[in-house]
């Protein structure tokens, strides 16, 4: 947390927080091993929580528990110390049907926070959209294309909301058939109309899916073999300990060069894991690349980038 405030030197309007929680599968018999019918292995659960490309909380779980679970308390802590840092700053908190639930909206609504969550879709959720439904497949017969028709409309749960709640419903038709969605948020039609909340905002989340596997596939965040949770807790922290560091060398040591948006991985290869004769003396550390490496002018104008950014500016005069 305190590396994602240091790397924003200027205070952002409006942060989102990306909440999923993601399966760790496991072969052994690690404490906390339980076996999830949704992903049909044993596995723990790991809650993830991102800002864009920068990792918040890895917290591992075990998987016998709602994937919600802790969000709020995770949430309070990061919304304290953003607004100790920037008081101003207008959060919104972004997840799947997963974190639809009542303790996490009410915290928001409580403390000046905005949402935007899927909502599961049910028999009346469906018969609210039908005439949109008909709609969209009737454009489709017409263009043989996708179509969308959205409905903005107030909507309360019978038992598990207290409050009436925005939600917007997309109607879509494909060649599959139709393909209705639902998101409920605290942000105003005067904010974002139906279109621009579901397109541009919510199907945004789709890139902290892209994080998550950059972690765990490339930096080996699912290698939890250890008979403890504790330990392997451990061991996700260092790999997130791993991709921050990663993370910020993409941001300001690799602007500007053809690494720019490279993965993890790709940043590990080409980058980190070279062949080099390092000599060290009173005054410098010299590091002797091969002739032939074909990233040297990569790896100094990475250095440049860096120490462009970490030294103060002189002096004017």
């Amino acid at each position: 947390m305190e590396t994602f405030l240091a790397l924003h030197r200027g205070p952002p309007e409006e942060i989102v927080l990306d909440f999923d929680a993601t399966d760790d599968p496991l072969h052994g018999h690690q404490l906390g091993r339980f076996f999830h019918g949704y992903y049909d292995s044993y596995c723990y659960l790991p809650l993830y929580i991102f800002c864009g490309e920068h990792l918040l909380c890895a917290k591992l779980r075990p998987s016998d528990i709602d994937g919600a679970a802790g969000s709020v308390k995770h949430l309070a802590q990061i919304a304290a110390q953003v607004r100790q840092r920037w008081p101003g700053v207008r959060i919104v908190v972004r997840g799947d049907s997963g974190f639809c639930r009542e303790p996490l909206m009410r915290w928001c609504e409580e403390n000046g926070a905005d949402y935007v969550l899927g909502l599961a879709r049910n028999a009346r959720l469906l018969r609210i959209v039908g005439k949109e439904l008909h709609e969209a497949e009737v454009l489709f017969g017409e263009t043989k294309q996708a179509a969308r028709v959205f409905k903005d409309f107030v909507y309360q749960t019978k038992k598990s909301w207290s409050r009436e709640r925005r939600v917007v419903g997309k109607a879509e038709h494909l060649s599959q058939g139709s393909n209705p969605r639902f998101v409920v948020t605290s942000l105003s039609t005067e904010r974002l109309d139906a279109r621009a909340l579901y397109e541009d905002l919510y199907c945004a989340r789709g890139e902290m899916e892209n994080r998550i596997k950059e972690q765990q596939l490339c930096l080996f965040a699912d290698r939890t073999s250890c008979a403890t949770m504790r330990a392997n807790q451990l061991r996700l922290w260092l790999s997130s300990v791993a991709y921050v560091l990663l993370v910020a060398l993409r941001q300001h040591g690799l602007q500007g060069t053809e690494m720019a948006h490279a993965r993890c991985d790709t940043i590990r290869l080409k980058l980190l894991k070279l062949g080099a004769l390092v000599r060290t003396t009173v005054r410098r550390v010299w590091i002797s690349f091969s002739e032939s490496c074909p990233y040297q002018r990569v790896f100094a104008r990475v250095y440049e980038n860096l120490r462009r950014w970490l030294l103060p500016l002189p002096a004017s005069g």
